[in-house]
């Protein structure tokens, strides 16, 4: 375990964004270290004068070399921050009581940097947790971070890992594993919770998501209140849902009213668990495709098919700052697909989940589509994520999905 707190030095002039709390230190805001840390030191941060700024966790293979935590000089990172931190996150998703639908199961509970715990993502699927480390440093902390979420939620078992991307970007290794009060690896322990898929209720469907193999911390609750607003304006019609993922917009629209929806996304494994969701909750209107976004639109408009509504889902295309200008690009032609098969009065559904494109950003690039395609698009909503996924004023950039509903003439 890493020692005693190690003091690191900015550069000149690369303190202000530490005065307005920003909870990230990249490796070239940084003076040359005089001592070397490991991965999960605890970092005082101060200016090129000395002056303390900040309290945090490094990771010294991490381009991301600090994250900050307390900007209290007078406050530990220890084993009751976490808890605290963890209790607060959770009695915040319960400020709005509205939120969810009553029979909802399913809720992000920490957000990372929105909620003081960069690095940290716990999603709630009915008796079962999954956390997701994105952070090598807080990784250091895992066994106070289960166990209080165990004890703070009464689940049955918490799936965890640290992603393949996240590994790379953080310089360790993926892991995936999983406690029920021990971990995976404890000898004896054997059973997996996970073996199965687990089952949850959301928007007043039957959902199951597998946590051993599905993507990220499992499914995309981000977007959980946008499935249902989207399907608000969709009853009747013949909907197209493009990377779909495990049926989300589509399915949800189907059960609301709409008179088809056919499904598209590259992922076979996704498509499966998409097919036996719609077989739990007995639809006879959905159907679905296995196919590349970009292939499908093009196909399907070779073969003169129309659709009343799009739903466009992408996964992010904007990864950093230097990617923003391709993913624009690759947005617009996505759109301009879409504005293909759509007659006038259709409705397009499209999402950005890239935190590096703005709001403006996207609604420019969707006025620059329309005006390419001679079509206008009356925007009738823009939203973001759901209240569960909180913002952080210090950190603009977990602020990060764009869905806009448009009419198109």
């Amino acid at each position: 375990m890493p020692a005693s707190t190690v003091a690191l030095r900015v550069k000149p002039n690369r303190h202000f964004p530490f005065y307005a709390r920003h909870p990230w230190v990249h490796a070239h805001a940084l003076a040359a270290a005089d001592t070397e840390f490991a991965c999960g030191q605890i970092v005082d941060l101060t200016d090129h004068d000395g002056n303390w700024l900040a309290r945090g966790l490094a990771n010294p293979d991490s381009k991301l070399r600090v994250r900050l935590y307390s900007f209290d000089p007078d406050l530990s990172l220890d084993d009751s921050l976490w808890a605290e931190r963890i209790d607060a996150a959770i009695d915040r998703r319960r400020l709005d009581s509205q939120h969810r639908a009553g029979d909802d199961q399913a809720e992000r509970l920490v957000f990372s940097e929105s909620d003081l715990l960069s690095g940290l993502i716990v999603d709630r699927y009915a008796d079962c947790l999954s956390v997701q480390f994105t952070a090598a440093g807080i990784w250091r902390f895992r066994d106070t971070i289960v166990n209080h979420l165990m004890q703070a939620t009464g689940c049955r078992a918490i799936k965890v890992q640290v992603d393949q991307r996240t590994a790379r970007l953080e310089g360790t290794e993926p892991i995936d594993t999983w406690f029920n009060g021990r971990w995976a690896a404890d000898e004896g322990e054997t059973e997996d919770p996970f073996a199965e898929p687990v089952q949850y209720r959301q928007n007043g469907l039957n959902l199951s998501v597998d946590l051993r193999h599905g993507q990220k911390t499992g499914g995309y609750l981000d977007q959980a209140l946008n499935h249902a607003q989207a399907a608000r304006y969709l009853t009747g019609r013949r909907v197209l849902d493009v990377c779909c993922y495990h049926g989300g917009f589509g399915l949800v629209a189907a059960v609301s009213g709409a008179a088809e929806v056919l499904g598209i996304d590259s992922s076979e494994a996704a498509l499966q668990q998409a097919a036996e969701n719609v077989e739990r909750n007995s639809l006879s209107n959905v159907t679905f495709r296995q196919a590349d976004c970009f292939d499908a639109l093009k196909e399907l408009a070779s073969e003169s098919e129309q659709f009343d509504a799009v739903i466009l889902d992408p996964p992010r295309f904007a990864g950093s700052r230097h990617q923003v200008a391709s993913a624009m690009r690759a947005y617009a032609r996505l759109n301009a697909l879409a504005l293909d098969l759509l007659p006038p009065g259709g409705i397009l559904v499209t999402c950005s989940c890239s935190g590096r494109v703005s709001v403006a950003d996207f609604h420019d690039m969707l006025t620059d589509v329309g005006k390419r395609r001679r079509r206008d698009l009356i925007l009738l909503q823009t939203r973001g994520a759901a209240p569960d996924h909180p913002v952080a004023a210090s950190c603009p950039e977990s602020e990060y999905l764009k869905c806009v509903i448009a009419q198109v003439q």
